[in-house]
């Protein structure tokens, strides 16, 4: 216990002798602990605590609730980008090499100030998962959702502590305009159904999100090979982290692409009458299925055999297993077996029968019993 008490006591020391002065006093900047603490617990909550706790309740209905939330992250974001660009981004910043500004000048204080402030929204987007959780919507809170949302905030701190501008702050100004579109979304989708007509831009918000971090990358990376007055190991930093964001933001994507493209080859295949990727056949219509039994006098006929070898055969189709073959005629599943001296006839294939010969193979089951019965 004392050498780990000691070990976080030479973090501090560290924190205290390296970091920016200007942000040394403000809320959760002293140490990260704090804020580790925060987001394992964060995690701890959407993880165990929240679903069970909502195991054996019913799901809450938050419709207006999540409307205002979604409405004030749209209005909290616009203003953290309009702070960003005129924090430096809107003339003053270059793209390609942006030191940081360590005075008092009210252009970096103000820079100064949105980062800060842009870190504490991190928290407040914890509420998306917590809102998950109390709707029940267990599907959402993915491993993607939860290490997104739970590593920015210490992520984010490292940028408030030691660099609070410069040239990292071009993946705030990205992400908070990314989250105006975002939230706008969220906000028009929990109005209701009504809605939905205007959200056709949907299926583009992940592919904007991956965007970005491809920005981010390439904004970050290019300081590797110049020469630039900014920390090489928050160059890393930041571009490392677009790196794993975009790989698993591709990820749900492609899973997501995966699964709109088996529910519309599934849909397409139900139209046509296909059969199923599991081997049941299914007709077009649920009530064909094999399931209500028409007497007819060829099924009349064949009953004795029907009964004798356990298969059924109705109007033509038959169900049922018999000797372990199954028999398909012109997309009906066919299947029996006769009972001549306890053998089985088979296709030249190994069990295929078509309709003429199967009509033909009845006609001679019937014929052998007839002659049976009578007596000689």
């Amino acid at each position: 216990m004392a050498l780990i008490m000691k070990y976080i006591d030479s973090i501090s020391r560290y924190i205290d002798s390296h970091g920016d002065s200007r942000t040394k006093d403000w809320p959760m900047m002293s140490s990260p602990f704090p804020t580790l603490a925060v987001c394992l617990t964060y995690v701890y909550l959407v993880k165990v605590v929240g679903p069970r706790w909502m195991e054996n309740r019913k799901p809450l209905h938050l419709q207006n609730t999540l409307v205002m939330y979604n409405a004030i992250q749209v209005v909290f974001s616009a203003w953290l980008f309009y702070e960003c660009l005129m924090g430096g981004w809107w003339g003053s910043y270059s793209f390609r090499c942006q030191p940081v500004d360590y005075t008092d000048s009210p252009t970096s204080r103000r820079m100064v100030h949105a980062c800060w402030w842009y870190y504490f929204s991190k928290f407040t987007e914890f509420m998306d998962t917590i809102f998950f959780v109390l709707r029940k919507k267990t599907s959402q809170v993915t491993t993607l959702h939860v290490i997104h949302h739970g590593c920015m905030p210490m992520s984010v701190w490292f940028g408030v502590k030691f660099t609070p501008g410069g040239h990292s702050t071009f993946f705030g100004l990205l992400n908070t305009f990314v989250h105006i579109v975002m939230y706008t979304y969220y906000m028009f989708s929990a109005m209701g159904p009504q809605y939905q007509k205007y959200l056709w831009w949907k299926k583009y918000l992940t592919t904007l999100q991956m965007v970005q971090f491809i920005l981010i990358m390439v904004h970050a990376f290019q300081l590797l090979f110049i020469d630039c007055n900014y920390p090489k190991a928050f160059v890393w930093w930041i571009g490392m982290h677009a790196v794993m964001f975009f790989f698993l933001f591709n990820e749900f994507y492609k899973a997501a692409y995966r699964s709109r493209m088996m529910k519309k080859n599934g849909a397409i295949a139900a139209a046509n009458g296909h059969a199923k990727p599991n081997g049941y056949c299914k007709s077009i219509n649920a009530h064909d299925d094999l399931a209500m039994p028409q007497t007819t006098e060829a099924t009349a006929s064949a009953t004795p055999v029907s009964k004798a070898n356990g298969s059924t055969l109705t109007n033509g189709h038959a169900n049922g297993t018999a000797n372990g073959y199954k028999q398909l005629a012109n997309g009906n599943a066919a299947t029996m077996t006769t009972a001549a001296n306890g053998s089985a006839h088979k296709g030249s294939n190994g069990g295929l029968l078509a309709n003429g010969y199967a009509t033909k193979l009845l006609d001679d089951a019937s014929h052998e019993l007839k002659q049976r019965k009578t007596p000689k």
